[in-house]
């Protein structure tokens, strides 16, 4: 039986092969669940109580453009970086070592949590330099939104929100600026079925892929697993 959360007519996945019960969250014309757009939106009106100007870089992402981003990762037609965020410039001839690369900072296609539409990447707009084009990077994170990410940690929580990628869990390097609406992210983490995963592999155009599929147990256990909360 297919893993998917069934509603009157229609069913969805956490896979990221659909776009079903989507809404358009604004001014960034991005999509997240119905429940999440409304916490999201009480959230970013208490950080502008504080002078917060929280900007969604990222929400729901299709199994698609998770797929096209890691394939132009793998051909440098997007940065290559390493743990500390420093672009990677030698090439990585070694299949194995180029996924292990690329898992660095880039979720697998189809079990990216980006998937849920449940997560977001933000920053504080009004902290962001005239003409500068936000990296989501430590650096980043540890500087100009320093002040941003110390009021995440005070107030997320009590919004439904909390951070997945942190230091000590899995093999992801940590990313402060993701956040999960952890209530509706759980029933997409119930769902999910390695075994559902690999025949998607299967039918996909993904780079790195017989390492992925003869590895993706091994994989599963630091790159996914750690991370369903």
């Amino acid at each position: 039986m297919s893993n998917t959360i069934s509603h009157t007519s229609h069913k969805i996945n956490p896979y990221g092969l659909d776009s079903i019960d989507l809404i358009r969250f604004e001014p960034e014309h991005l999509f997240l669940r119905p429940k999440v757009v409304k916490a999201l939106a009480a959230f970013r009106k208490r950080g502008k109580e504080l002078g917060f100007d929280l900007r969604v870089e990222s929400a729901y992402r299709s199994f698609d453009r998770q797929v096209s981003i890691w394939n132009r990762k793998a051909k440098r037609e997007l940065p290559l970086l390493d743990a500390k965020g420093h672009l990677i410039s030698k090439d990585i001839k070694n299949p194995e070592e180029l996924v292990k690369t690329l898992l660095l900072w880039s979720a697998l296609p189809g079990a990216s949590r980006h998937h849920f539409g449940t997560e977001i990447d933000i920053v504080d707009a009004s902290a962001i330099p005239h003409g500068y084009a936000v990296k989501l990077t430590p650096e980043e994170s540890h500087k100009m939104f320093k002040p941003f990410h110390d009021w995440i940690t005070e107030e997320a929580e009590s919004f439904g929100f909390l951070r997945v990628f942190i230091p000590g869990r899995g093999s992801i390097q940590p990313e402060p600026w993701h956040l999960s609406y952890i209530e509706e992210a759980r029933l997409f983490q119930e769902l999910f079925d390695l075994k559902e995963l690999e025949a998607i592999y299967m039918d996909s155009d993904i780079a790195g892929k017989s390492v992925l599929l003869e590895n993706l147990e091994a994989l599963a256990k630091d790159y996914i697993y750690p991370y369903f909360l």
